[in-house]
């Protein structure tokens, strides 16, 4: 059996974000192999958000991502069970990333976003097990508009999320700002 060193502890956890003591079991396990001890988290995290999976989720946040040139906005909507881990910047972070990747998927649905790749399932068990609750990705909309441009606003700290499509030849700042107030 290969001695585990803090380093490779500290390793494990950069990598992988899960905790130290996880961590240290994962490496003892596989005797120190990396790329084992990976897979062992991974496997415990699918685990723990088994176990979870029964628990409401009904707290959460919205959030936003645009297209650079405005033509194409997603909405994404991700729940936790405390409204206390939706201020996370973790989860903020993790909500963020879902948006990101809702804005460039072809799926048109929540089952065919989570089964497009292993990514979003293995993120989204990941986080169940860093952050220790259930969590959700509810739901998501694309919307695209190629006369016109896409608003988008969050209010009440990501408990309301609104896209508008503004179909109009003239795209200025005060069209803009007109958008701003539709949404809101």
């Amino acid at each position: 059996m290969a001695a585990v060193t803090a380093k490779m502890v500290k390793d494990l956890r950069e990598m992988t974000g899960a905790g130290m003591m996880d961590c240290k079991k994962a490496l003892s396990a596989t005797d120190g192999d990396m790329d084992k001890a990976v897979e062992f988290l991974r496997e415990k995290g699918l685990a723990g958000a088994e176990k979870k999976a029964g628990r409401i989720a009904a707290e959460g946040i919205v959030d936003t991502a645009m297209a650079a040139d405005e033509k194409k906005a997603v909405i994404v909507e991700v729940n936790s069970e405390t409204d206390f881990v939706a201020k996370n910047a973790k989860f903020q972070a993790y909500v963020a990333q879902v948006a990101a990747q809702a804005l460039t998927t072809t799926a048109t649905d929540m089952d065919a976003f989570m089964d497009e790749s292993l990514t979003v399932k293995e993120a989204l068990s990941s986080e169940i097990s860093i952050i220790g609750e259930n969590m959700s990705i509810r739901r998501f909309k694309q919307v695209t508009e190629e006369n016109g441009f896409v608003s988008s606003y969050i209010h009440a700290g990501g408990r309301i999320g609104v896209l508008l499509d503004v179909q109009t030849d003239v795209v200025n700042d005060a069209v803009k700002e007109m958008a701003k107030n539709v949404c809101m």
